[in-house]
């Protein structure tokens, strides 16, 4: 077994979230270091959520540093109380400690601009990206072969989730990992929302392994029921916000704009410029190198300028996006389904290209589920120890979980230019607006318009 190298003396990094974030060996300060991870200080953690919580400025390095540390604690617990003691009983291997802590602290390397918007533009994916990073002409690539030459190889898997050792992989990715753990903690603490903290002292502390993955001793069910309402709460109420996705179609539609202006010839690469060009190409798969060189503030600068283009779709929505003058909203169901092509139409009547002025967006999550097998994406379910040492998933122990596993969260909304509900008294479209209006009032649809 190779010795690790262990820093001479502890480095720290302060953190409002977990106090103290611990480097202890060489390897985890370089990969720290590498140009590739200095990067993500660049991406921030919520995308344009700032523009509705003006705390949440906080970016992707920070998360990963606090994975990092999550995966530390755990690591450093088991090795002290579930170290293996013979082979196949079950208990936690610390040679395993490197890979999880590498793979902690690299998880979202590979993240794009703007959170997961740059993904749904661009089709990219940020693991599939993380793991070329890791595989690649990266620095991250060359401190990873300090641990030897299949090491880079090792921590990719881990990503993919083909790793051997199921108890790192769901340490990294699971129902209840340090990537989750960290990021409900630090997004509500940047954003204000105190309904998203949770007890996470206790559920690291009731953590064990055991033969298939990672399970939690009884007395940490109740900290983990706090940890899943937590994460129900934050989504409904800070991931799902109408605003913040208003925003986000106002981007997806400038570079929607930018894209079709280029391949309509009617403007050259000088619109995105070089460092912008590579993704605007038609057909071409970007390169780590290209990809990297992308970051927020990339886009925002390209953004800025277009807000002086000729194209008056793209100069509008450039200045709607940077002086936050989001889309506005109604739900989509039943009632307001029927009408939303309708609606499109007395927005166009209005002179707004629906194409760019509206949208039809879903936001969706699933709380907690039990393990399917035949599920496109089986879930690795929270399995809870009891006294006699067997094993009975948390929803068969908890009547709250057993109330929100396998439901939902899902909203769908219709978005549309806010002119259409705030017209002055010199509105050349004062019919169109009333018709528009006799839908909507208040931001709640009306049947009067039927």
């Amino acid at each position: 077994m190779k010795v690790l190298e262990k820093l001479a003396q502890e480095k720290v990094l302060r953190d409002p979230i977990h106090d103290f974030i611990h480097i202890q060996d060489k390897l985890i300060l370089d990969l720290i270091n590498t140009k590739e991870f200095q990067r993500l200080r660049r991406v921030q953690q919520l995308g344009v959520s700032n523009s509705i919580f003006h705390g949440a400025t906080h970016d992707r390095f920070g998360h990963c540093s606090g994975a990092y540390e999550l995966a530390r604690r755990v690591t450093d617990y088991f090795d002290e109380y579930y170290a293996t003691k013979e082979e196949g009983d079950g208990l936690w291997n610390p040679e395993e400690r490197m890979v999880t802590l590498a793979a902690a602290l690299l998880h979202d390397v590979g993240h794009g601009a703007f959170s997961h918007t740059f993904e749904h533009l661009f089709d990219t994916d940020h693991e599939a990206m993380t793991q070329q990073i890791i595989m690649g002409d990266t620095e991250v690539h060359e401190v990873l072969l300090q641990e030897g030459p299949d090491f880079p190889n090792k921590v990719a898997s881990v990503i993919a989730k083909t790793y051997p050792n199921p108890q790192v992989v769901q340490l990294i990715s699971s129902q209840l990992d340090v990537d989750r753990m960290d990021y409900l903690l630090r997004d509500a603490y940047y954003t204000g929302a105190s309904y998203g903290e949770f007890d996470l002292s206790r559920i690291v502390r009731m953590l064990r392994p055991y033969k298939n993955g990672i399970a939690v001793n009884i007395g940490g069910m109740h900290a983990v029921e706090s940890y899943l309402v937590a994460r129900y709460q934050m989504y409904l109420q800070v991931y799902f916000h109408p605003v913040s996705r208003g925003m986000e179609i106002l981007l997806e539609h400038i570079l929607y704009r930018v894209k079709e202006l280029l391949a309509s010839g009617k403007e050259d690469k000088s619109l995105v410029g070089p460092l912008l060009a590579p993704a605007f190409q038609p057909d071409h798969d970007l390169t780590v190198s290209e990809y990297l060189r992308l970051d927020d503030n990339v886009f925002l600068a390209a953004i800025n300028g277009w807000q002086d283009s000729d194209d008056t779709i793209l100069s509008d929505l450039s200045r709607r996006f940077l002086g936050r003058k989001p889309l506005k909203s109604i739900q989509i169901n039943e009632q307001t389904a029927p009408h939303l092509d309708r609606l499109e139409k007395v927005v166009k009547e209005a002179g707004f290209d629906p194409r760019y002025y509206t949208a039809r967006n879903d936001a969706y999550d699933l709380p907690y589920d039990d393990y399917k097998p035949t599920a496109k994406k089986p879930r690795t379910q929270i399995e809870i120890v009891l006294p006699d040492g067997s094993q009975r998933e948390l929803s068969e122990l908890s009547t709250l979980v057993a109330a929100i596993k396998g439901r939902a969260s899902l909203d769908q909304r219709f978005f549309f230019p806010r002119e259409m509900l705030y017209n002055g008294p010199d509105d050349l479209f004062s019919e169109v607006h009333a018709d528009f209006k006799s839908f909507i009032k208040n931001d709640s649809f009306t049947p009067d318009g039927q």
